[in-house]
């Protein structure tokens, strides 16, 4: 038996596997069991290399008209994209909407539909229904009043700028040389000037504040949010030592009339920035777009950020401003211009230096007229395709 085992092991064929090679080898010599094989008898296989290599992608290069970097096509007309109201809405979130709360309206709906369906978020600026609270996390994040809590609109449901989206564009506007990062004279320290526009509970305007604006005015149509703002400007800035130079202002009053007519509200001088974070489902881009584009509240150089979802689409590279800014004191013709405003303050373009996506907000900034002044805030083209 053991001399049978013998001869099948000398005549078989040694075969080893070592990492991506084959080794093969004859049996050990019949006439000597312990002697050490001939590594010159050993033959290498390589592999073969089965992935195959995808060919270069040819890279399309994009050209854009002038026709498509303005707020019109080449027909005349508004893209059909920022005419539609946009149905924004998605399932309440935890960090949003409080656990109880969900868990409340969605026996409610069971009771009424006698299934299950996923809660949705009230829109934004509408009463609250069904005991929702609004978040209780609003903080400053930056500045001399990091870590300060806001409150929140006790009737209004509002939907405010998440922390990290406020966190990314206020670092922008920091390296666009809006605010003062280091301890220089208070004389050549940038004087900014913002208008908060959507306000709800005036967190975006507060957080200029607190990291070197002067001044902030800010604008919403709904009186619980208006004195909200009032109780956190108290609570912040007023009890803070940087109190005496800082200046506010709370209008309560439609966004189009102050855009528009801005001195019928009490919204005086011009502004650096401009941040407009509106309801997505109340309002129409389009007409949005149009009155800032043409208020007589920018100047060269004012940075203007507007806020939208990513069911929009894209907004424009370029918006055009026409001179449009109104009606005339006394005259109600749609579309004539006001002789009392620079005509300087209403001509030129908004050329878009960002538009950033942070999971469905996308952040869209113009500046106005640059001069160059403002160096890291030059055209991205590549941003609005």
């Amino acid at each position: 038996m053991k001399v049978e085992q013998k001869a099948l092991f000398q005549s078989s064929t040694i075969s080893l596997s070592l990492s991506g090679s084959i080794l093969s080898k004859s049996a050990f010599d019949s006439q000597d069991n312990n002697s050490n094989y001939d590594r010159k008898s050993i033959i290498l296989h390589k592999r073969p290399n089965r992935r195959r290599r995808q060919p270069p992608s040819s890279t399309s290069t994009t050209e854009t008209s002038n026709n498509e970097d303005s707020l019109l096509t080449s027909t005349g007309e508004v893209p059909k994209n920022l005419m539609r109201k946009i149905n924004a809405k998605r399932p309440a979130l935890g960090h949003v909407v409080p656990y109880s709360a969900r868990q409340k309206q969605k026996k409610q709906q069971n009771k009424q539909s006698g299934g299950y369906n996923s809660p949705q978020l009230q829109p934004q600026g509408k009463r609250r229904e069904m005991n929702l609270n609004n978040p209780s996390n609003l903080k400053i994040l930056g500045g001399f009043l990091k870590g300060r809590k806001l409150e929140s609109p006790q009737e209004v449901y509002l939907r405010p700028m998440m922390g990290k989206v406020r966190e990314a564009v206020y670092s922008t506007f920091t390296s666009f040389g809006l605010y003062q990062t280091t301890s220089t004279d208070s004389k050549t320290a940038p004087n900014t000037r913002h208008l908060d526009i959507f306000a709800g509970s005036g967190s975006v305007g507060l957080e200029s504040l607190s990291r070197g604006a002067s001044h902030c005015t800010f604008v919403d149509l709904a009186n619980d949010c208006c004195q909200t703002i009032h109780r956190n400007i108290e609570l912040l800035i007023e009890t803070s030592p940087n109190a005496d130079s800082i200046t506010t202002n709370v209008v309560q009053c439609d966004v189009y009339q102050a855009l528009t007519n801005p001195n019928q509200h009490g919204i005086e001088g011009l502004f650096d920035i401009i941040t407009l974070c509106p309801p997505y489902e109340e309002i129409v881009y389009a007409d949005l777009l149009e009155a800032v584009a043409n208020s007589p509240l920018l100047k060269e150089d004012t940075i203007v950020l507007i806020e939208y979802p990513v069911e929009l689409g894209m907004l424009p590279h370029v918006l055009d401003r026409n001179c449009v800014v109104g009606n005339n004191e006394g005259n109600e013709e749609e579309g004539t211009f006001d002789k009392n405003l620079q005509e300087q303050n209403t001509r030129g373009k908004l050329i878009g230096v960002r538009n950033l996506k942070y999971g469905r907000t996308v952040i869209a900034m113009y500046i106005c007229n640059p001069t160059g002044v403002l160096e890291l805030a030059h055209s991205r083209p590549e941003e609005f395709i």
